[in-house]
């Protein structure tokens, strides 16, 4: 156990870099909703088809180089991978708004999915080589507040940036920061707290011993194979493959089943596509910190995808002709679904040892690929065949009650006490 208060100064310090860090990766992936809504379509002679593929190719490239990615990062070093991760997705993201054809935009976008592949599961070790447990909820639910905030903030600027400058302009705009930004990164990350210059040598040492304490108590797990062969890792893939079909198909055409929905602007688009973004900022906030207080996480992640998924139900049941309510529903489903990603994170680390933790979160990250192509892909093919989001939203519901199952069935940590100098499971 802790006996010592660890330096709160790592909060201030570490929690706005990697915000930044993952709202720019978020940023330079989701904005192709808006690109979409805008008229890139028309401009390339795209179908409807071929938009859903386009739009879900960067969770192919995203899905195949995960693993690889999170094993440098735990290997190696998280601040070299980020840095050059920074330089090329922003680079990709810039380059979209220069195509002029669609073989060219489809490789882009598988582009930006593979430089960007690592970074989520890299942050998510780079949070545990700084925080511990009883921090570690809120401190991921910080790094993916860049994922709500960004699309927040994106949707109302790209839906000025469109309407102003067409959606070109946009994309170059959006993918310069990326690059800016990594040379900030550059000077200002270490990869460990021994590494630090701005923690004092007892501040270290008592951190390191907190993170050294965690690991004495865990069930030992000799490598990879065996880590990801684990029970509880092999349904959290599968789990978080379900929530992503329904977050994801939500985030890349929200803009879309808006646009269509009413005889909206782009500016109004962008407005009302925020607002579930700004429910979920609260809703995550909220989830993360009664999770590390409890100290429980499975009960902050089902119920919140089971009002999700009700959401969407409720949404199809309604029907296109009440605009509101299904709006209203909307907000409710995207809250819902980002609420638990703080509590779910923090699952791994508590299950498995350092040695193994970043390549099963790499692995389950991976998995919530597959399932954020499959959502993103299906769901613009549905708006698109049936010229309705109804159809949609019943397939989002259906993941989202698939992963509720799952995550009732994932059995908790098993911890291991010294008895008579002998490790034994608890």
């Amino acid at each position: 156990m802790e006996t010592k208060k660890l330096a709160a100064r790592r909060w201030w310090y570490i929690m706005p870099i990697v915000f930044i860090t993952y709202s720019l990766a978020y940023l330079d992936r989701a904005n192709y909703g808006f690109a979409a809504a805008a008229g890139i379509n028309t401009d390339l002679g795209i179908t409807h088809g071929t938009s859903s593929l386009i739009g879900a190719l960067f969770f192919l490239g995203y899905f195949f180089f995960q693993i690889p990615g999170a094993m440098y990062a735990q290997r190696g070093s998280v601040k070299k991978m980020i840095f050059w991760s920074l330089i090329l997705w922003g680079a990709c993201a810039a380059l979209t708004g220069m195509v002029s054809n669609i073989p060219m935009l489809m490789v882009i976008r598988f582009t930006l999915g593979v430089v960007e592949a690592a970074v989520m599961p890299a942050m998510l070790i780079y949070i545990c080589n700084w925080f511990t447990k009883t921090e570690r909820s809120r401190a991921n639910t910080f790094l993916i507040l860049g994922n709500p905030v960004t699309v927040l903030w994106m949707s109302v600027l790209s839906g000025y940036l469109v309407n102003s400058f067409g959606w070109r302009h946009m994309m170059i705009a959006e993918g310069i920061p990326a690059i800016i930004w990594a040379v900030i990164w550059w000077f200002v990350v270490q990869d460990k707290p021994a590494e630090s210059t701005w923690l004092s040598p007892e501040e270290k040492a008592d951190i390191k011993a907190a993170l050294d304490s965690e690991q004495a108590g865990m069930k030992p797990v000799r490598n990879y194979t065996e880590a990801f062969k684990s029970p509880a890792v092999m349904k959290l893939c599968a789990q978080y493959f379900c929530w992503s079909i329904g977050v994801y198909g939500f985030v890349l055409w929200l803009p879309s089943i808006l646009k269509n929905a009413s005889a909206i602007s782009m500016v109004e688009t962008g407005w009302l596509s925020a607002v579930p973004y700004l429910a979920a900022i609260i809703a995550m906030l909220l989830s993360s910190w009664a999770s590390d207080k409890l100290q429980n996480r499975k009960l902050f992640v089902w119920p919140a995808l089971l009002i999700a998924a009700i959401a969407f139900l409720g949404s199809f049941l309604i029907g296109s002709g009440h605009f509101w309510w299904s709006y209203t529903l909307l907000v409710i489903a995207g809250a819902a679904m980002y609420a638990p990603y703080g509590p779910f994170f923090a699952i791994i680390p508590e299950l498995l040892p350092k040695n193994v933790a970043g390549g099963a979160m790499a692995l389950i990250n991976s998995m919530g690929a597959l399932g954020s192509f499959l959502g993103s892909y299906v769901v613009g093919y549905l708006n698109g065949a049936t010229g309705s989001p109804m159809a949609s939203y019943l397939f989002m519901a259906g993941g989202l009650l698939m992963a509720v199952v799952l995550t009732l069935w994932v059995k908790g940590p098993v911890e291991v006490k010294a008895v008579g100098g002998q490790l034994r499971s608890a």
